[in-house]
């Protein structure tokens, strides 16, 4: 770490921050422009493909796009490496900003993209590439930002301000498919094809821009600062990574629970009630907005219990209710029981603590020096192998016959991440 950031640690106290406000502003505004952005290609996709990619059978097309979408999860993991590193050795605040600049400019290219009647295939595979460097981006930013809170949020506040911060991610989901039905208002579907899906791209690069701004605000943490100023030798820090890879195991087992149950609540739930038959396209879709505003409020309780109880205490609580609940709702779905917003309103509040309190609990349980990428790499694996694949694997149970079989894999995660927490060691005080 350079000298000059070392002199500012030295001249900054621990207060400075306003009690960690700032900075949790900025991680939460992150989340929801790394979130937004995600999801905004994922629902603008059967509007732009026609346009961006070449042939006749819009269903090719269609298929073309959402590749456009999961290779962003397949280069998570390396972002996650190549970001976090950067975090490790320059500096939280540093990485945080680079990566939303490198999102937002991303967003402003895939809105000025010629079409591939112009361009023909170029105009596709630019679009790949632009989606291959924001999901390098945003495989560092998530854990960039958990280090970041955790090493500037009051002791007393941590877990409060972890679910604050991934209630961005939350956040920014239900803007995306605001930003889509101001769209749709506005221009109808015809208009969205034409054209009209580049604004919200461009209200993409928007966000990250507000977020870059208020990044650059920001001051980067004392923690990172002092120990910064002496960081390890390339060889001490493999070493630290051998030494932690216990808790790597326990991060990505986690992380498969929460993944999976974040996807199943917020992405497949509502298809899932469809084709069991007891709610309409147009029910499901209009029934996740008040549960998601719900979720966002149930991570804040959870993330204030946590502070109070103790958060690997309440993770476990959670996992375990998670594990034996998530089946005995979907079958009283199934049959009739229970409403579906009654249903989702539950599971979402079930999956608040392993998506709320994960970011600052995995964060501390690694060594500053090489905090970011410890939790990143195990943590961006496990959402590319199984929260990135969750929605069509859970289709392809459908397809074979065994819809009823999709609450049990999400009870099953649960129940593996429930395991993984045994595998944790706290980290000493004298190690961090």
């Amino acid at each position: 770490m350079t000298s000059a950031v070392a002199a500012r640690a030295a001249d900054t106290p621990r207060t400075a921050h306003g009690n960690g406000r700032k900075a949790l502003l900025a991680a939460t505004v992150g989340g929801v422009v790394e979130s937004f952005d995600w999801a905004i290609y994922a629902v603008l996709a059967p509007y732009f493909a026609a346009a961006m990619f070449p042939g006749d059978d819009p269903v090719t097309k269609l298929l073309a796009a959402y590749v456009g979408f999961a290779v962003g999860f397949v280069v998570r993991p390396f972002g996650s490496y190549v970001v976090g590193r950067i975090a490790d050795t320059r500096g939280r605040r540093f990485a945080l900003t680079l990566s939303m600049a490198v999102i937002s400019g991303a967003s402003v290219l895939i809105a000025a993209l010629p079409t591939a009647a112009l361009l023909g295939a170029a105009a596709p595979v630019l679009l790949i590439v632009l989606r291959l460097v924001q999901g390098l981006s945003m495989g560092g930013e998530n854990p960039s930002a958990a280090a970041y809170v955790t090493e500037t949020a009051p002791r007393h506040l941590r877990f409060l301000y972890s679910s604050i911060s991934y209630s961005g991610v939350v956040i920014g989901n239900i803007l995306s498919f605001g930003v889509l039905t101001l769209l749709l208002v506005a221009f109808g579907e015809d208009g969205v094809r034409g054209g009209g899906w580049r604004i919200g791209f461009l209200v993409a690069a928007a966000l990250g821009l507000l977020a870059l701004w208020i990044r650059r605000g920001v001051e980067e943490s004392t923690e990172f600062a002092e120990a910064g100023a002496t960081g390890p030798t390339a060889a001490e820090r493999r070493a630290l990574y051998r030494a932690n890879l216990r808790n790597m195991a326990a991060v990505f087992l986690i992380s498969v629970g929460a993944t999976v149950g974040y996807y199943y609540g917020t992405t497949y739930l509502p298809q899932y009630a469809q084709q069991l038959g007891v709610v309409s396209g147009t029910e499901s879709a209009a029934s996740m907005l008040g549960p998601l505003v719900l979720l966002v409020a149930a991570m804040v309780v959870v993330g204030r219990l946590a502070d109070r109880l103790g958060a690997l205490r309440t993770l476990r609580i959670g996992l375990s209710v998670l594990a034996l609940a998530t089946v005995p709702l979907m079958l009283a779905l199934a049959h009739g029981a229970l409403p579906m917003w009654l249903v989702t309103v539950v599971y979402l509040a079930l999956i608040a603590a392993p998506i709320g309190l994960t970011n600052v609990l995995f964060a501390q349980l690694f060594p500053v020096a090489v905090r970011v990428v410890a939790m990143g790499v195990p943590y961006t694996i496990a959402i590319g192998l199984f929260g990135g694949t969750f929605p069509l694997l859970a289709q392809a149970m459908a397809k074979a016959g065994h819809l009823t079989l999709v609450p049990w894999w999400a009870a099953g995660a649960a129940a593996v991440s429930l395991a993984g927490t045994l595998l944790i060691r706290p980290l000493k005080s004298a190690e961090r």
